[in-house]
């Protein structure tokens, strides 16, 4: 039977699952064992994503070191590059280590594309290669391992010859190695069985691919079918001809909001067809764009206000001057003064959780 959900509510139930309502998680591991992952980018025009989405959760309290000591100390969280999001191409990130016994089953059988699997093929000597030499020196960065690739990797992109990295990458999606942590931005890799625990009970793909769409439809709280399969129960938003998956235990939950100013990976607006038809939200990371191009900025952060997306934030951290500059606000409708009030105090929020002053250049603009 559908669920028969008005926007305010379907709205509700998103802001509520991804944690970004006034309720606040306390801390880093549960939080990403509820979102599932967060997405790692490295461009920190204003913090680097993974950062960015803790911190909009989390608050003041989260810290970065924490992040680093879940992966390398605690060993809680695992880094990977995912390959399974139909709403975007290939990205690196961060996913809670409880969750490997969901995923290693799928892993092993990869890597599923064509190409890749078939240049896998192409090169066992290679392959048994870098596996010895992590098994005899690891963790190492890539460049301190050879190339010794029968057959080069061809691309269009910049992956292009890249042999040892790919190499590394299509292990790390079976299993077989993984990132055991990082020097500044470069990746070290050592063999998976001295990352991961040793005593994962695999769950077989069939329930694996089963709990993994309960799981994410959890984090999302409403979400197309594409992305969440039959999890979840049917349902009907106001405004929508489409039908959507809802966690039934989502709906009808008390809601009180807040306002937070969101990374561009952030998971509440990476679905751009959710984000437009339930929360009217037009939205497009400009930063590959030329500068007489962009609308909104380089790297403009989303603004969150209650069980809203209101507008964008271009602002930059300059480290350099210890100052975070604000060049515009822009409002998708005119904000109120209770609102512009609140998202004053979260920029000023942000700014002090990054050690820099606000520096506000341009007044808000439509």
């Amino acid at each position: 039977m559908e669920i028969a959900l008005d926007r305010d509510e379907a709205r509700r139930i998103a802001v509520r699952a991804q944690r970004l309502d006034a309720d606040r998680p306390a801390e880093l591991v549960p939080l990403v064992e509820h979102l599932t992952f967060v997405q790692l980018d490295p461009t920190a025009a204003i913090a680097p994503s993974a950062d960015l989405i803790a911190y909009t959760r989390i608050g003041a309290a989260y810290r970065p070191e924490q992040l680093q000591a879940a992966v390398e100390r605690d060993r809680a969280l695992y880094e990977l590059k995912a390959q399974d999001d139909p709403v975007q191409p290939p990205f690196a990130m961060l996913r809670p280590v409880s969750d490997l016994a969901l995923n290693l089953d799928r892993m092993s059988s990869g890597p599923a594309h064509g190409g890749w699997r078939a240049w896998l093929e192409a090169n066992p000597r290679f392959r048994r290669d870098v596996l010895d030499r992590l098994r005899g020196a690891g963790p190492l960065l890539s460049k301190d391992i050879p190339d010794t690739a029968e057959v080069p990797w061809t691309s269009t992109g910049w992956t292009h010859d890249k042999n040892v990295t790919h190499m590394l990458e299509l292990l790390q999606g079976r299993g077989e190695v993984a990132v055991a942590g990082r020097i500044g931005r470069q990746r070290t890799w050592d063999l998976a069985e001295r990352v991961y625990p040793t005593d994962i009970a695999v769950v077989p793909e069939a329930e694996a691919a089963r709990l993994r769409d309960e799981r994410r439809l959890r984090a999302l709280g409403i979400a197309r079918p594409q992305l969440v399969g039959d999890a979840g129960a049917p349902a009907r938003v106001e405004g929508s001809d489409r039908v959507w998956r809802v966690d039934p235990e989502a709906v009808g939950k008390p809601f009180a909001g807040r306002t937070a100013l969101l990374s561009p990976f952030d998971r509440l607006i990476h679905d751009r067809v959710r984000s437009q038809e339930l929360f009217g939200f037009e939205y497009l990371l400009e930063m590959y764009k030329p500068a007489a191009k962009r609308r909104w900025g380089y790297f403009a952060l989303p603004i969150l206000h209650g069980d809203r997306l209101v507008g964008k934030l271009d602002a930059t951290a300059d480290r350099k001057a210890g100052v975070l500059r604000v060049d515009a606000v822009h409002e998708d409708e005119p904000l109120d003064a209770a609102a512009r009030d609140d998202v004053d105090h979260a920029i000023a929020d942000l700014a002090a959780w990054l050690g820099l002053t606000p520096e506000i250049r341009a007044q808000s603009a439509e």
